[in-house]
């Protein structure tokens, strides 16, 4: 019984994907046929039918003469819906390729605070490498922040929410030791990589200063990427000279001397096939993921599969199951012979 109240439901009917939607607009007109029979009726000659003196009482199963034209309506509707052919599809997508692994490596380093890009250079860099993984699919990423020292937050994953969740959370002052070990991320981001069976294996660096910590020279890393296979994208952050940095106790914008060292940074992306971007602003900074973005493409394909089950034959059954009890219903008291 629950089964024949949810055919009927509106959501059931409304989550149905119709074939030949067009026909249910011919349920409106099942009405329209009751009406034309009704003007029909009138324009034919009526028999005049003598009743006793006095009035005729009224009574409720005088309503009951009206059932056999019920059944007919809902019959010819529920044959209507069957015809239409109501639907449901299950789509099931199935993704293979060739994808990428890929390390984005952050400086978290103090000078990453610097405000020529807004809000700072920290919070700039996280906002379009988070815009940066929502245009990636199939491809596995980890994360590396680095100052003094470099750190792995998130192992090669295709789970982007974790890595939204990690990028969120960097901040200057993370990392105890304070400065730029480019060297060191480096060779974490190797570490993550070489043993990785993927197409492509890419690291992104993004720094806005000069190498000073770490025990591992920048160029010797590179060249240990690079015979593992992997690609260096360097990135250069932020303008050289005065910018500003915070206030003073006045209230007053404070300026500090800024220099990135670009020689090593484009040295760094030679040494290991890559390019090197230099981002002095936001809107070029969104540029070079786009480019990166563009250059490292995976080979992803997909295959849809769809199964499509038909519910029209529970419609059809009720329909032809009413137009039965119509055909019982004209044969009992119920059936007026005046007007058919």
């Amino acid at each position: 019984m629950n089964d024949f109240f949810n055919l009927l439901r509106y959501t059931t009917l409304a989550g149905y994907q119709w074939q030949q939607p067009r026909l249910l607009l011919l349920i409106a007109a099942v009405p329209l046929l009751f009406v034309l029979r009704w003007v029909l009726a009138r324009r034919r000659a009526q028999v005049a039918v003598a009743f006793a003196p006095g009035p005729v009482r009224r009574d409720w199963s005088a309503v009951l003469r009206f059932m056999p034209d019920v059944v007919l309506g809902l019959a010819l509707s529920f044959a209507i819906v069957a015809l239409a052919r109501p639907q449901r599809t299950d789509e099931r997508v199935e993704q293979f390729g060739r994808g990428i692994d890929l390390v984005l490596a952050l400086d978290v380093s103090g000078s990453m605070e610097i405000e020529d890009l807004r809000p700072n250079r920290l919070e700039a860099a996280k906002r379009i490498a988070t815009d940066f993984l929502q245009s990636r699919a199939g491809d596995r990423l980890a994360l590396v922040a680095f100052a003094g020292e470099a750190y792995s937050l998130a192992p090669l994953t295709t789970d982007y929410d974790l890595l939204r969740e990690d990028l969120a959370g960097l901040r200057v002052g993370m990392i105890k030791e304070d400065g730029t070990a480019i060297g060191s991320a480096l060779g974490v981001a190797t570490n993550r990589l070489r043993e990785s069976t993927a197409k492509s294996r890419v690291c992104i660096l993004l720094s806005d200063g000069e190498n000073n910590a770490g025990s591992l020279d920048p160029l010797l890393a590179a060249q240990l990427a690079h015979a593992f296979g992997i690609r260096i994208y360097t990135i250069g952050l932020g303008k050289d000279g005065f910018v500003p940095y915070g206030q003073d106790s006045l209230g007053r914008t404070r300026y500090v001397n800024t220099r990135l060292d670009e020689t090593t940074m484009r040295q760094l992306a030679a040494a290991a096939d890559g390019r090197f971007f230099r981002a002095t602003d936001t809107g070029a900074l969104r540029e070079v993921f786009a480019q990166i973005n563009r250059l490292e493409k995976s080979e992803i394909k997909q295959l849809r599969f769809r199964n499509t089950k038909d519910f029209y034959r529970p419609y059809l059954w009720l329909s032809i199951g009413l137009w039965l009890l119509w055909l019982v219903l004209k044969s009992t008291f119920l059936s007026n012979p005046l007007e058919d």
